[in-house]
């Protein structure tokens, strides 16, 4: 007997609610499992850590490897023993040691992707290479080991890893591409003036003394015979400034940036061959004569464009590489799975509390039981560039220089006063000499 059309749509409506019911039911689990880490690869027993797409032989780190690294970082550390299991000591330094074990297999399956090897040659002939930089004898090598708790395995395994980075350094510069012409040009218009203009500059004569009235007599010899003979004669007799009372009072490449007034008048308000003075100056006086004027120079753009072409070469490459080593470390760090009590931010499956590990607790908890903490993280981090260059696959973060606020006063693109070349300088951010 057929059903009735009003079982019929009803048992339709029923079905169709448990298909829905169904879908649902299977995003929420997914939903679950995702939050949960259903679905992550375990790290099998007696195992610290697995990295994914490495070869076999590296791809997972056992207990005995971490234990070990653990020890040979303790000894590196200077300590006499292992800090107090649970202290905040111990935890960095096993942080540190399974990030040294990660940096050798995430290399290593770097330089596999992308085709780099290094022969058993190349590695004896570095190592030989630091052993007689750094050890004076074999004994001291030895010893080295002992302290250190490094195998001759070991030791390979970390040149190893060295001539590793080194080369895919080297790969991710050669593929950043050459300064064009077109921005050659535009960075010596813009860098010209600051960069490759010398400024105009005078060779000077002059006699420094506190007493006046001596140089006032030298004065009167000078204004009389002002020749390169007789300057030295009075220079050596009447100045005090032990930097060119012996070359007859000369000190070339004198700019006037580099000087403060009245000094500053007297050498570039005078015309040549004209002996002014006393002129005083913090307890000294002087008597100058400017003797040659160095015009400006203005290097050009052919003279100067192969040492622009390697600046900006470098800057290249610097961005192409930091921009490779952030994504180096967002790819491993996805392939990479450690055990339940060893997860740290290198780890795919670790869950942090999005504060900074430097932070107190306590800065988060509405009532810290300890009290307030006198100092908090900033809401915003501080940009701690790293020095040009010096960022590699070891040290991702390169050199760190931190921030200054600008010098109170200091006027934008304000240079700082120079010490004139030759010594003592009169008018100079320094004071020339004034004992006798």
């Amino acid at each position: 007997m057929g059903a009735k059309p009003g079982q019929s749509r009803k048992s339709g409506r029923q079905r169709l609610a448990l298909v829905i019911f169904a879908a649902l039911f299977v995003i929420l689990f997914a939903g679950f499992a995702i939050a949960q880490g259903v679905g992550q690869p375990s790290v099998p027993s007696g195992d610290v850590a697995i990295v994914h797409n490495v070869p076999d032989e590296i791809g997972s780190v056992s207990e005995a490897d971490f234990k070990r690294a653990v020890v040979q970082q303790v000894a590196s550390g200077g300590l006499k023993k292992a800090p107090e299991p649970g202290s905040k000591k111990d935890e960095e330094i096993k942080k540190a040691a399974l990030g040294e074990i990660l940096d050798a297999i995430w290399i290593q399956g770097e330089a596999e992707e992308l085709g780099i090897e290094v022969t058993s040659k190349q590695i004896d002939t570095e190592l030989a290479q630091i052993k007689k930089q750094n050890f004076k004898t074999a004994a001291a090598y030895a010893e080295f080991l002992e302290k250190s708790h490094f195998t001759k395995e070991d030791v390979l395994a970390r040149v190893k890893l060295q001539l590793l980075s080194t080369q895919i350094q080297e790969t991710i510069n050669a593929s950043a591409p050459p300064p064009s012409s077109s921005e050659i040009s535009d960075y010596y218009d813009a860098s010209k003036a600051e960069q490759f203009t010398t400024a105009a500059t005078r060779d000077i004569r002059l006699l420094v003394n506190k007493d006046k009235t001596k140089l006032e007599a030298g004065k009167a010899l000078l204004e009389k015979d002002d020749s390169p003979a007789n300057w030295k004669k009075v220079a050596a007799k009447y100045s005090i400034d032990p930097t060119t009372k012996t070359k007859g009072g000369l000190q070339a490449g004198i700019s006037e940036e580099a000087l403060k007034e009245p000094i500053k008048a007297a050498v570039f308000d005078s015309a040549t061959g004209v002996v002014v003075g006393p002129v005083s100056y913090e307890g000294s006086s002087y008597v100058i004569e400017v003797v040659k004027l160095n015009p400006e120079k203005v290097q050009t753009l052919a003279e100067v464009r192969s040492q622009i072409s390697t600046q900006l070469a470098q800057q290249t490459q610097q961005e192409f590489f930091a921009e490779f080593v952030a994504g180096y470390q967002s790819k491993w760090t996805s392939r990479t799975f450690c055990a339940a009590d060893f997860t740290t931010e290198r780890c795919a499956n670790y869950v942090g509390s999005g504060h900074p590990a430097s932070a107190p607790p306590a800065c988060y908890e509405a009532d810290p039981k300890g009290g307030t903490p006198t100092e908090c993280p900033a809401p915003v981090a501080q940009s701690t560039p790293a020095v040009p260059g010096s960022t590699t696959l070891l040290k991702p973060q390169g050199e760190r220089l931190a921030q200054r606020p600008r010098p109170e006063g200091l006027k934008e693109g304000a240079a700082s006063e120079l010490t004139l070349p030759g010594g003592a300088a009169p008018g100079a951010a320094e004071a020339p000499p004034t004992g006798e």
